[in-house]
């Protein structure tokens, strides 16, 4: 692993570190002698039941609960209520080793992966019922299992826990881990309270302030029987991300003129292009056949009418050969991104409390969250990728030793300008009835009784206007970022002489509802450290994606009401060097609102790459499990076993379209598992635990990959293309081995090896099946498929079905976690370190571990977090930074070059992070003075293609400052 930090990056941190520390230690009181700590093994507490008052507290906590823990697992508590540590969710995970954190393009945590599984693979739940969130960011067509975690205030929530080894009582489907995020209540600080907060975020690219706010508050009664809580967050915020985008890589598809070679006899060499021309792929710039009549060509002295041969491109591009000049590396549109606009958050949680006697609680929570983004989007592409032989001519390149273009002159260029306003709404429902009995001598019984009820909407406006600009001369440079300059075209002109030849507009939109619920029932018999447990769930799940599309009809219109010579009225001058839209003016004059209501479903959305369809999960469990504790050798021994079982069935539909007709179509599907786990922790010697896991773990498939999308257009009826509602889930055999050393106060230091055999990985196969399983109605079929079939068995006709399989491969995950927490009082009262450090390695195995390289992708071989702290009774500040080691990303998908060795890899990146408060203790409230930096060093995050400089996306988020004040009655 290398680590590569700027010096201007640390100068920055360590600069406002020490701003932090010194403006903090001005308040120091004097060190007091410190009260002998008392060992978590004498006076147990109620980890449910903590509040926090300090950062270090929070450390103490989880240090505390993970000590006492039998499985793997880490927590996360708030410094007290309504005030987490972090200001987003996913960001407060990423500080629990083996936690990846996926994030948007703003620089937001979004959603988790644990221990080297992408984020589809981690269970979510809010007090033990499911999470599923139909929101998507800013970039991305999630159709998988991720959970977006930027809709749920950090504020809500008092504790966050991740097993990494799981229990027979716990929800199944996380093989990596289980994300449990536990909302306060009104019990958890009895008496009346009044908490609140107030800041202003301020970001160095935006450059605007924008407020955020919440409150809350919580009461019970004298005699603790009774208790009731609210609380709001209101954030509103803004997005402003600069970036760079080339939506894949190219390289010139020569004819057989351009390449040099001879055509065979019958074949056009101008409009034919030879495979041997293109030994890498692609081939996506398609040059003229012969040099066009216009301004740019003109300027560059070249003859209309030329046709373009190899010896042309040899003689101007001096001292290349054709087979480099056929291989060199484009941009396929390279275009400098902006993104910009409002990003509002509104959320209200709710909680109430009955306990009418020892033997009785009563419960039932609620939150609510909804977020409305608008993002105004706008990127000048310079033509790469053309669908004839009309691309720019590429003049004097020069190359590096990978074929990359490093230098040219492109004539013949053009470019367009593509304004695309997201406008995107979310709503986010849960309810959480429950109650609790004790019964029996000693209340040795206890029976749990819970429901739970989430729903989700979504929906994303998004239509698309693209103006093209006349032909030009573009001087391009590549040094390790793309540039170019536009020659004597004003990009930022509106009256440049834009058109519509070759433009296009959209109108996409896209619909999402989720929705889960859950009941429970469990019955303990013993007490909390030995005990046996059993209990049964019902859950369901499910989710609808719709996708509409009526580009076609708008485009009619848009084309007619503002023609070229009127597009200059709806043209402005951008603030980034180029063009953007009116677009108020744009859609009322060309009746956008009549469009939007009336739009069809289609298949796909063009606005993210989402599937239409949907899937409707029911399942059945039951466990059983077993928690005691003995003793060997005079050391305490925790244990934890038992087996759940589940059954699942599964309903999957989404449109299909056969012959003239569309419909929807549903697929059924159901399975059953088994699913033992074992935890066990040794207190081998004072303050030393030994700990270890085994166990079975299951994450259901890809809701995608078993969309029905049936086809079926082959002629002789022997080939069809179908979804595949038959997929197994994902199965994981796991084992876990720690050592933990526990030094006093907050301080640990824990080894964990870990190791995983995944199956149930899927690529694109062929199964064999009869017609008849197919529900493809007779009638949809042609006069000469239908004869073919009845000659070949009528329905029981054997089809080839090409559709997602499960591989006969294992995906092997091997690795090891460190933590390390550390107070250094006897450097400085108050100061202290945490660190902790994961290591990957991944290998596929089995007859066909060949087929498992498309779904290794998103997984770091290696991340690492510090924090260095310091606090006192009024003041605190922490500098935290945040690393995580390239890796692999994805294949190239469709309409990205076709370039064979095409692979999208993730840079290295690392990100500090600045917090520090000071509190006015003397006065009412006792207000707590807030100041945070995010992205201190103000890092992009970068994607490239097989070289690092072919880069896929470049995003700038930019460096965000809070400055806030909170406080509590």
């Amino acid at each position: 692993m290398k680590i590569r930090i700027a010096r201007t990056a640390l100068s920055h941190a360590l600069g406002l570190a020490l701003v932090g520390i010194a403006g903090a230690a001005l308040a120091q009181d004097p060190p007091e002698a410190q009260a002998t700590p008392t060992p978590a093994s004498q006076d147990a507490v109620d980890l449910d039941q903590v509040v926090v008052t300090g950062y270090r507290q929070s450390l103490q906590y989880s240090t505390d609960a993970k000590r006492e823990a039998t499985g793997f697992t880490d927590s996360i508590f708030s410094e007290d209520i309504g005030k987490f540590p972090d200001s987003n969710i996913a960001e407060s995970l990423a500080r629990i080793p083996g936690i990846q954190i996926d994030r948007d393009v703003n620089g937001e945590g979004l959603n988790v992966g644990i221990r080297g599984l992408p984020q589809s693979f981690t269970k979510t739940i809010i007090n033990g019922g499911e999470a599923a969130t139909a929101s998507i960011g800013l970039n991305r067509g999630n159709q998988n299992r991720e959970v977006d975690l930027n809709l749920f205030p950090t504020e809500f929530f008092n504790k966050l826990t991740v097993y990494k080894s799981p229990q027979a009582s716990l929800p199944e489907g996380g093989i990596s881990g289980v994300v449990d995020m536990r909302s306060v209540r009104p019990f958890d600080i009895p008496g009346r309270h009044f908490n609140y907060s107030g800041q202003f975020d301020y970001n160095t690219i935006g450059e605007k302030f924008n407020p955020r706010g919440s409150a809350m508050y919580s009461w019970t009664n004298d005699e603790g029987t009774f208790g009731a809580l609210v609380g709001a967050s209101v954030v509103r915020s803004r997005i402003s991300v600069r970036g760079w985008e080339s939506v894949g890589w190219m390289n010139p598809g020569l004819n057989y003129t351009q390449c040099g070679l001879e055509a065979p006899e019958g074949v056009d060499p101008l409009n034919n292009r030879p495979a041997a021309c293109n030994p890498g792929g692609g081939g996506s710039l398609q040059m003229p056949n012969t040099v066009p009549d216009n301004a740019s060509t003109v300027g560059a002295g070249m003859t209309p009418g030329d046709i373009i041969d190899a010896a042309w491109l040899m003689e101007q591009n001096p001292g290349l050969s054709i087979g480099q000049i056929t291989e060199a590396l484009f941009p396929r549109l390279a275009r400098p991104v902006d993104m910009s606009g409002d990003r509002d958050r509104e959320a209200v949680v709710g909680s109430l409390e009955w306990r009418p006697n020892d033997r009785m609680h009563f419960y039932v929570d609620a939150l609510y969250s909804r977020a409305k983004y608008e993002n105004d989007r706008i990127d000048m592409n310079l033509v790469g990728r053309t669908f004839g032989p009309s691309g720019f001519i590429p003049t004097n390149m020069v190359l590096d030793g990978n074929n990359v273009v490093t230098s040219a002159t492109l004539v013949n260029a053009q470019f367009f300008l593509e304004a695309r306003p997201y406008r995107d709404e979310v709503q986010y429902w849960n309810v959480n009835p429950g109650a609790t009995f004790w019964f029996g001598e000693n209340d040795g019984v206890k029976l749990d009784l819970q429901a739970n009820w989430s729903r989700s909407w979504f929906f994303r406006e998004s239509p698309t206007i693209l103006p093209t600009s006349p032909f030009t001369t573009v001087e391009y440079t590549n040094n390790g970022t793309p540039s170019f300059t536009s020659g004597g075209l004003d990009l930022n002109d509106p009256n440049a002489g834009w058109s519509w030849s070759g433009g296009r507009v959209n109108l996409n939109n896209e619909k999402r509802v989720t929705e889960a619920g859950r009941v429970r029932a469990d019955l303990q018999f013993g007490e909390d450290n030995q005990n046996i447990k059993v209990g049964v769930s019902h859950d369901r799940s499910r989710r609808t994606i719709v996708a509409f599309d009526n580009s076609a009809a708008w485009q009619a219109n848009v084309f007619e009401t503002v023609p070229a010579s009127a597009l200059p009225n709806f043209l402005r001058p951008g603030p980034h060097g180029f063009i953007t839209v009116d677009f108020d003016a744009f859609m009322n004059a060309t009746n956008y609102g009549q469009f939007f209501d009336s739009a069809p479903e289609t298949g796909t959305s063009q606005s993210v790459g989402a599937a239409s369809g949907g899937f409707d999960e029911k399942s059945i469990a039951a466990y059983v499990e077993f928690n005691g504790e003995t003793e060997i050798w005079n050391r305490n021994l925790r244990v934890n076993g038992g087996v759940r079982y589940v059954d699942t069935d599964q309903d999957i539909t989404g449109p299909v379209t056969l012959g003239a007709e569309r419909t929807w179509q549903t697929l059924s599907a159901s399975y059953d598992e088994w699913l033992p786990s074992f935890n066990a922790a040794w207190d081998v010697a004072d303050n030393w635990v030994l700990r270890l896991a085994s166990s079975r773990t299951l994450t259901r498939p890809n809701p995608r990959s078993m969309l029905p999308a049936t086809t079926f257009s082959d002629p002789s009826a022997e080939i069809a293309d179908q979804g595949n509602p038959n997929l197994s889930p994902y199965l994981s055999t796991n084992f876990d081995l720690g050592l933990e050393w526990y030094t006093g106060d907050e301080g640990m230091v824990a080894l964990t090896l870990f190791n995983k055999r995944v199956s149930g990985y899927t690529y694109q196969g062929i199964n064999v099946m009869p017609f008849r399983n197919l529900g493809i109605p007779l009638d949809a079929l042609s006069e000469n498929q239908l004869a073919a079939l009845n000659a070949n068995g009528g329905l029981d006709a054997p089809i080839n079905v090409r559709q997602q399989v499960n591989a006969n491969a294992t995906l092997d995950i091997q690795g090891w976690e460190l933590i390390w927490v550390q107070p250094l009082d006897f450097v400085f009262e108050g100061l202290g370190i945490m660190a902790n450090y994961t290591d990957i390695d991944l290998e596929p195995t089995g007859q066909e571990a060949n087929q498992l390289a498309g779904n290794l992708f998103g997984i770091s071989p290696v991340m690492w977090n510090a924090t260095a702290y310091w606090e006192n009774d009024v003041a605190s500040v922490r500098l935290s930074y945040n690393w995580v080691e390239g890796s692999a990303q994805r294949a190239l998908g469709n309409n990205e070059g076709g370039i064979n060795y095409g692979q999208y890899f993730g840079e290295d990146r690392g990100q500090f992070d600045l917090s520090a408060s000071y509190t006015l203790a003397s006065l009412p409230s006792k207000p707590q003075l807030t100041f945070n930096v995010i992205n201190i060093t103000n890092e992009q995050s970068r994607n490239y293609i097989t070289y690092p400089n072919v880069p896929g996306d470049i995003y700038e988020p930019g460096r965000t400052f809070l400055v806030g004040i909170r406080g509590t009655f």
